[in-house]
């Protein structure tokens, strides 16, 4: 899994990152409660990744979506709800859908620089509850979601530096 990353670079541990989005590995036990409680079954590759290092800001943060600019995370939500930022964590996908209005169609993974403004989430409209999400951009002012990537593994493998992508 994850072939093409470099996992043992792909974190960026600073101090941010360590209060509000990185939390102990999950256990079996956890992810169970955590699928519980979201009502979807989160897909291996994310298990795989968060397994590794449970939520953080990533050093490649840009992805190419073929528009005119990149999408662009700040962190990734780890299993659990300990952080903030974790999926069930105080801005977990509850709060994006109950309180910011986004639509219902899976899991909140990633926050962006626009602070709430459009999300990344795990879009579960077309597999159903225990399928394989796609990943997507949802632009919550503008009510559009735009396809990022046919699973989690593939978002995560295509994520890019602001230099790779002609930014800086």
């Amino acid at each position: 899994m994850f072939d093409s990353v470099d996992l043992q670079n792909f974190w960026n541990d600073n101090d941010y990152a360590l209060k509000e989005y990185v939390s102990e590995y999950p256990t079996d036990e956890v992810i169970r409660q955590t699928e519980a409680e979201l009502g979807y079954k989160l897909p291996e590759s994310y298990i795989y990744l968060m397994k590794l290092h449970n939520g953080g800001m990533p050093k490649k943060f840009c992805y190419d979506c073929g528009g005119s600019f990149p999408a662009m995370i700040v962190g990734i939500y780890g299993i659990g709800r300990d952080k903030l930022c974790s999926l069930c964590g105080e801005f977990g996908t509850g709060f994006w859908v109950e309180e910011w209005g986004y639509p219902d169609v899976g899991v909140a993974i990633c926050d962006t620089p626009s602070a709430g403004h459009d999300m990344v989430f795990l879009d579960y409209s077309q597999c159903g509850r225990d399928g394989e999400p796609h990943v997507v951009l949802i632009d919550q002012e503008l009510d559009y979601k735009v396809h990022l990537a046919d699973n989690f593994e593939e978002f995560i493998s295509n994520l890019r530096t602001e230099e790779e992508i002609g930014l800086k």
